[in-house]
């Protein structure tokens, strides 16, 4: 069974890799597997949107899954329109 572990957790140990506590440490100390960890890692990493913002890789996916629902619902919208155009 997997186990849940909160943002607070996850961001923790993020910090304590950042500052410099070694990968092995973590996960032996914690009992996490790194593989675990290094995903949380990399997750937390800021990618740059733009000159003034900074996001995370999570963030950015999410946006990247937003914008193609969004789109989908868009050509759905337009072809309603061209139905009821029709009418």
């Amino acid at each position: 069974m997997a186990r849940e572990y909160t943002d607070e957790f996850r961001n923790i140990l993020v910090e304590l890799y950042n500052l410099g506590k070694p990968l092995s440490y973590l996960s032996q100390e914690y009992g996490i597997s790194k593989s675990t960890i290094i995903s949380w890692i990399d997750r937390s990493k800021l990618s740059v949107a733009n000159e003034y913002k900074a996001i995370t890789k999570a963030e950015y996916q999410q946006t990247l899954e937003k914008m193609a629902r969004l789109e989908e619902e868009n050509e759905i919208l337009k072809r309603a329109t061209a139905i009821v155009a029709r009418n």
